[in-house]
């Protein structure tokens, strides 16, 4: 196995990265928290679905930010190299090594262990560079033909270029190691504090954040937390708060499927309830969505053969979205709700 490990190394080591010139210019900050072990990346830009090239993360491995510009293969290969052990800073150096056009890159990666490092290219467009948690100065690195900036720290890594002015990643370092709550809200202030500063000189048009678990599964689909893309809207900061708070109440949705899964009554029912609460306060969630949370969490309750309790979200469901009424009569047959035809008749009938 350390053979392979040594072999994938050498051979990643030694390929040339293609030059790529997309300008992909931005702010990102790839962060761990030291508490709960999740790995997390987020960016923003004046670029159509900068979340298709910038960020990278993988539970158990790292993240990886690739921005300027761009060569994506950062990512891919980044993340490869912290598969082997390799730490963040030993990864990108190598990887910057390899590249002849480093001077206009842009690179953060951080791994498992919160080792960080961002890499500031000497032609990157000003105002650019990078600021990491519980860091050294930023030294020279050697690489290409200009080389540029290399800062290694703890726990995060601010980064920008092409900005309004050069208090953009310290607002962002600041907003970070100031803000609370999870990873995914400490995340969103520091790209919220970007914004407040000037932010991208150009404007601003696409948003993305990734949150995955400390250790892997090896089932990608229960090791991210979140996911998500603003791919182009005149507030994507804006666009992209909301689709984390929709994804939190989703979140709660699964893990009340899964308490049902184990005969957990209460605990689905709270799981539902939180859902509803974050769906319904959240500004901007269409009644639609709002709708598919209550119609379910009834669902849940016929089945707990609690009917009486499950009408009034019935008739809340109906009410927002009618298709919904017109859904309950095909429900026993997939198993969803008992094949009985006086349940269903009450649920169909349901009104406030």
């Amino acid at each position: 196995m350390l053979f392979m490990k040594k072999t994938l190394l050498l051979i990643l080591l030694a390929t040339p990265l293609i030059a790529q010139h997309r300008p992909v210019n931005t702010f990102s900050i790839v962060a761990r928290d030291p508490q709960t072990g999740q790995i997390g990346v987020a960016v923003q830009s004046h670029w159509f679905a900068v979340g298709q090239i910038v960020p990278w993360a993988e539970a158990g491995v790292g993240a990886v930010a690739t921005q300027s510009f761009v060569d994506p293969s950062y990512g891919q290969l980044g993340l490869d190299l912290l598969r082997t052990g390799k730490s963040a800073p030993d990864a990108l150096r190598g990887l910057l090594g390899a590249d002849p056009s480093c001077e206009v890159r842009q690179v953060a990666m951080i791994d498992p262990n919160g080792n960080v490092a961002t890499f500031t290219g000497a032609h990157d467009i000003q105002a650019a560079g990078g600021a990491v948690g519980n860091g050294s100065p930023a030294r020279q690195l050697a690489c290409g033909t200009a080389g540029g900036m290399l800062s290694i720290g703890k726990d995060f890594s601010a980064q920008a270029n092409l900005m309004a002015n050069d208090k953009v990643w310290p607002a962002m370092a600041k907003a970070y190691s100031e803000s609370t709550g999870d990873l995914a809200d400490r995340l969103l202030a520091a790209l919220d504090a970007a914004q407040s500063v000037g932010g991208d000189i150009r404007g601003k048009q696409s948003a993305a954040l990734i949150v995955v678990n400390g250790k892997s599964t090896g089932k990608r689909w229960m090791d991210e937390v979140f996911n998500l893309r603003v791919d182009d809207n005149p507030t994507p900061l804006v666009e992209l708060r909301r689709l984390v708070a929709l994804q939190r109440a989703y979140n709660h949705m699964n893990a009340g499927d899964l308490a049902t899964e184990h005969n957990d009554n209460e605990g689905a029912l709270r799981e539902y309830s939180a859902a509803e609460k974050i769906a319904s306060t959240t500004t901007g969630v269409p009644q639609s969505r709002y709708a598919e949370m209550i119609y379910w969490h009834a669902v849940a309750l016929v089945n707990m053969k609690r009917v009486d309790e499950s009408l009034p979200l019935f008739a809340r469901a109906f009410d927002m979205e009618p298709g919904w009424r017109e859904l309950t009569p095909r429900l026993p047959h997939a198993g969803l709700l008992p094949d009985d035809a006086k349940v269903i008749e009450r649920i169909v009938g349901a009104k406030r």
